[in-house]
Order: C-alpha cells, then structure tokens, then sequence
C-alpha cells in the first residue's frame, strides 16, 4: 500500500509502463529539490539519527575490515550523497579517496562544500543512469537512495556496481529503510518505496551478489521504518 491509502496486487504496478516509470522518477525530484541543503532537510527533518546512524555504520564497516578477506581502503564510491554527510562523517575516515554521485546539483554543490579538496569526483547523476568507472571502487556505499529505484533499475545498478569493484575482496554496502514485519509500503510525498527484506534478498539474488553481513540499525526511533545495513559482493 502507498502512503494515501491505495492497495495494489504487487509493487510492481507502481512501474507498470513507461509513463508510470517517469512520473514515479519525476516526483522523487520534485521532493528532493524542495529540501533544504542542511542535515535537517537530507533526513527529512530527523538530524537527531545521523549520529546513530553514523556509529551503527561506522561498527558495520569495520566489522568487514576484520573479515577474513577485508576490502581495501583505496577509492570508496558514495551514491545518492546528498550533501555530504556520510562522505563527511564516516566515508572520509576510512578511505583514501571518496568519489560522490548525487542527482540533485544543488546538494552536490553543499557536498562540495562539506566534503571540500578531500572528495575527488564530484558527479551529478540519477543512479538508474550512472554507470560506475570499471575496476575503480575498493567499496560502494549506497544509503537512502535504492528505495528510489524501480526493482528493474535496482538491480542493473548493482551489476554495474559489481563491474566497479576493482578486486575480487570488493564491498558493496546497501543502507536502507527496511520492513521488518508487513508489507512493502510507499511514502508519496516523495516517492520512496521500503522494501521488505526478503524483497532485497531476491533483487540482490537477480544482481549476481553474495550476502557476506548483514546488521538492523539499533538506537533507532521506534515511530520510523526499521534500518538494515548488507554487505554484499
């Protein structure tokens, strides 16, 4: 169900045709060009979760550096980077090099900004359409962004994201809001689908990738969608 109250056989209809497939795109930059380039405005007036949000990622990704067959710590690619804020606060911490891929030009430019001669490419692209460099990332972080796509764009942006990777020890770590109990749901203000996680496990399935950790975000508002955080090659 959306976020007005319409019910639906499948997710699937909400993409059903090329037309529904643009107008579902449309109105996630309408939303996103209406927020304000600041903390508040990228978390959608919660700026009180970016530090757990932050902490829980933080132990997440060293989690994966103490594996048996951690990725480098080279060139990390951070999709759908808003202003910066996880490039700022986590990315730029563990990585020699950071690349950003955001959409919306005005929240790249605050990007720049927060980020500053630390970030190396600064690229505005909608993700269905970004086609990652060959063999460049050690790791790709992707939060608050995959809710956006269809399941057809998911999963082609995972394949392009696992012939990015420039080792076989690569990561791909995907952060999103996930229902834990019920079904999918769509908010429409900005037209934002939550998966279910077994609705993630098979698209990551259908990308070709292995699940390697997977952690539900604790210190979380109990009156917002649950977080999950995969790693994945």
């Amino acid at each position: 169900s959306d976020s007005a109250g319409e019910k639906y056989e499948s997710h699937l209809e909400l993409w059903s045709d090329d037309q529904k497939r643009a107008g579902w795109y449309k109105k996630a930059g309408e939303y996103w060009s209406s927020q304000a380039a600041t903390v508040d405005g990228v978390l959608g007036g919660f700026p009180e979760t970016s530090e757990p949000d932050l902490r829980e990622s933080r132990r997440f990704l060293d989690l994966l550096f103490r594996s048996p067959h951690p990725p480098d710590r080279g060139t990390v690619l951070d999709c759908g980077a808003g202003i910066g804020r996880v490039s700022k606060g986590l990315l730029l911490d563990r990585f020699d090099v950071v690349d950003l891929v955001e959409p919306n030009a005005r929240l790249l430019e605050e990007a720049k900004n927060q980020v500053g001669l630390r970030g190396d490419r600064f690229i505005a692209s909608s993700l269905e359409n970004f086609e990652p460099e060959l063999g460049r990332y050690d790791v790709i972080w992707a939060q608050w962004v995959l809710l956006y796509l269809t399941d057809a764009d998911l999963v082609a942006f995972l394949q392009r994201c696992k012939k990015g990777l420039r080792s076989e020890n690569g990561v791909i770590f995907v952060k999103e809001n996930v229902v834990i109990d019920g079904p999918w749901t769509v908010d429409r203000d900005d037209n934002s689908i939550s998966r279910s996680d077994a609705m993630y496990k098979e698209i990551f399935r259908k990308a070709g990738l292995v699940l390697l950790e997977e952690r539900r975000q604790a210190a979380w508002p109990n009156d917002l969608v649950p977080v999950k955080m995969y790693a994945l090659r």
